[in-house]
């Protein structure tokens, strides 16, 4: 039986804290109005300064519906002023958020510039304050705002992104501001020290790549999206992670250990360095087999037809590691991917690998998950199956870091 479950113990992790949301002049600002839901979805309270660049991208009208509170615009603004002074204004907040962090804004915290509201308040602040930096490629890679960047992690300042992809002025590269939710986790990760500080979990994630030749190979389809996802969420609650991957198409997360890797030999080998842990995510779509003698030249055509290729099984890394008599993680979790009869097949897998718990999706065709920005999973424990509703991938990977950090506890 399937028990449909809402894992909503993400959206109280930040609970009654107050953020002070610096909103700057960049077509990312559009992000700022979700990253506002987002955060008030968990419990936080947020209050917004906009800045006269800001304005050219987002309304104040439209931040303020959103936040429920009146938008702060102006330094000299005396009505407001008299109710909060600026000093006050920069210092009742739990965290300061600069989202997007242009490079001028970036620029005046590096150099102590406070000629308007948001450089005022950022300098008077006693709170920490966490930047999400978002700019043109160029602009991101020009020295000057690379040391503006070294100056300001040297000064404690936090930073989120930016992520590499294509932009408004149609170049591509890193300057795309952070995504709300990954914002969401960084800010969670700056205010406490988290369920998970003091234990050590690994992630794995990504394909791996079995060599057939120098220039082909054979592989899962898999970007490692989801697991990236996992270890910063991880991360976020305080865990220190170590992030084992293979090739995946997607960057691995900030913050984390990550160890590169192509084959599943190779994978196997690093999970065995990294023991001991208290947990063990392994989310990698690992390559069941591999060509048992790879050739070390192109494979040619010939008229002899198509060569003939032997295959090896490859290490099985969930079942060795679950069925570890010393040095065994407190839990293991593993994956399955499935393209029909998911809760049968993720049970039977849970039991014959010996794993605590199995997050088991339908990966076939029609649902578009393979790859896509959704996932909608089955968490298959001793206790039965717990179906979850279909969601972003980062809101799965929360949900999944919550209910380890409550089993870990």
């Amino acid at each position: 039986m399937v028990n449909a479950v809402r894992p909503d113990g993400a959206l109280h992790m930040l609970a009654d804290k107050r953020i002070l949301l610096i909103i700057g002049g960049g077509i990312a600002a559009y992000k700022s109005l979700d990253l506002i839901r987002r955060l008030q979805d968990r419990g936080a309270r947020v209050v917004p300064v906009l800045t006269r660049a800001g304005e050219e991208f987002v309304t104040p009208l439209s931040v303020s519906a959103l936040a429920g509170v009146a938008v702060h615009r102006d330094l000299f603004d005396l009505t407001a002023e008299a109710e909060m002074g600026h000093i006050q204004l920069s210092r009742a907040a739990d965290l300061v958020v600069v989202a997007p962090a242009t490079a001028d804004l970036m620029a005046k915290m590096a150099n102590g510039l406070a000629n308007d509201l948001a450089s005022t308040l950022l300098m008077a602040t006693d709170k920490r304050v966490l930047i999400a930096p978002a700019m043109n490629v160029r602009m991101w890679g020009h020295p000057a705002t690379q040391r503006n960047l070294a100056q300001l992690k040297a000064d404690g300042v936090g930073v989120i992104g930016p992520n590499e992809g294509g932009m408004a002025c149609g170049e591509f590269g890193p300057g795309r501001m952070a995504e709300p939710l990954e914002i969401v986790e960084a800010i969670a990760a700056a205010l406490t020290a988290g369920p998970l500080a003091g234990k050590r979990i690994l992630v794995t994630s990504g394909p791996t790549h079995e060599p057939i030749d120098p220039v082909r190979y054979i592989a899962n389809r898999s970007s490692g999206a989801q697991g990236t996802a996992i270890a910063r969420a991880l991360a976020a609650l305080g865990a220190e992670v170590i992030f084992v991957t293979g090739p995946a198409s997607v960057p691995p997360p900030e913050g984390v250990r990550v160890v590169k890797v192509e084959t599943a030999r190779e994978m196997a080998e690093a999970v065995e360095k990294v023991l001991p842990v208290d947990a063990g995510v392994f989310a990698a779509a690992v390559a069941d087999w591999r060509v048992a003698s790879a050739s070390d030249r192109k494979l040619k055509k010939t008229r002899d037809g198509m060569p003939s290729l032997a295959f090896a099984e490859n290490p099985d890394i969930l079942a060795t590691v679950s069925k570890l008599e010393e040095g065994r993680p407190g839990l293991v979790v593993g994956f399955a991917a499935e393209t029909d009869d998911v809760v049968a097949h993720a049970t039977a897998k849970r039991a014959r690998k010996g794993c605590d718990w199995i997050v088991a999706n339908d990966v076939s065709p029609a649902t578009g998950i393979m790859g896509g920005s959704e996932n909608a999973v089955v968490l298959i424990t001793e206790a039965g199956a717990e179906e979850w509703p279909r969601m972003a991938k980062d809101e799965v990977a929360q949900a999944l870091a919550l209910r380890i950090a409550s089993a870990l506890a």
